[in-house]
């Protein structure tokens, strides 16, 4: 049997790492090389690395913070890869398959799209053929509207006629190799995961699932697990810390014997990495 994915997201916006909430507040972090690195020593199963910047040819720059910003996003993911010991997937500003491509180039082992899958599904079953599916993730953000649930593109901004479920079955279709399924409503909130949706997804669905949105402490992983049943179980908040790293939330979940991999911690950790 497959074990449980636990998975780290590193979310960036204008060069910097930051915590979200509801897709609309953003806390700057820190810088993006350093975080990956500390996630790395944490033998995370995973990683993934998402671009929200509304502006992706440029980053900020800020004189108070001081670590150096990279140019471009691309260049975030390179340095990134240098550190990161893991298998990586890199979503934010995909358009085409060129965009795929260099950031295959760059680093990443997997490519997450979502706006351009909604505006433009044939990306998909290009980017399986050229790349093969298991490089091809899809980002499916949704949120409670009065009549169910609707998946969202563009940040949130946008709503689709699509219903989470209906969609994770087409893009299944299309060639997608794994599904990332992301709770709007419960982003940032600590209120644990969608489990209903989560649930459903999962059973409409051959590819792995893994959930996303609203994790607030360990338990919530062992929740989704036993209910929903995913492949993986991701987080981005509540990892941003050394008091909650994925060694903690991996020793908490194979203490109750769940199907993770042995917690490990790196012995040689940089200093002032963690």
């Amino acid at each position: 049997m497959l074990k449980i994915r636990l998975i780290p997201v590193v979310l960036v916006k204008d060069g910097q790492v930051v915590q979200s909430k509801g897709f609309k507040r953003h806390q700057i972090l820190g810088n993006p090389s350093a975080i990956v690195g500390r996630l790395s020593n944490w033998f995370s199963d995973e990683l993934i690395y998402l671009d929200i910047s509304r502006l992706h040819h440029k980053t900020a720059k800020r004189a108070d913070l001081n670590y150096a910003f990279k140019s471009d996003f691309l260049e975030i993911i390179q340095e990134a890869s240098r550190k990161c010991f893991m298998p990586m997937t890199v979503g934010g500003g995909v358009r085409t398959l060129e965009d795929i491509r260099q950031r295959l180039a760059h680093g990443a082992d997997k490519v997450s799209l979502n706006t351009q899958a909604i505006e433009s599904p044939q990306i998909l079953t290009e980017a399986a053929r050229t790349f093969g599916s298991q490089c091809v993730v899809v980002s499916i953000d949704y949120k409670a509207e009065a009549q169910g649930y609707s998946v969202y593109s563009n940040f949130g901004k946008n709503i689709t006629k699509w219903c989470p479920i209906d969609w994770a079955k087409r893009v299944e279709d299309l060639g997608a190799g794994e599904i990332l399924l992301n709770s709007i409503d419960n982003d940032g909130r600590g209120v644990g995961y969608n489990l209903e949706v989560t649930r459903q997804v999962v059973e409409a669905v051959q590819i792995p699932v893994i959930a996303m949105g609203g994790v607030g402490r360990w338990e919530h992983f062992e929740q989704c697990i036993e209910v929903a049943k995913p492949s993986g179980v991701a987080a981005a908040n509540i990892f941003q810390y050394t008091e909650n790293s994925v060694h903690h939330a991996k020793t908490f979940l194979y203490d109750r014997r769940f199907n993770v991999r042995e917690p490990q911690l790196e012995s040689l950790i940089t200093e002032g990495e963690i």
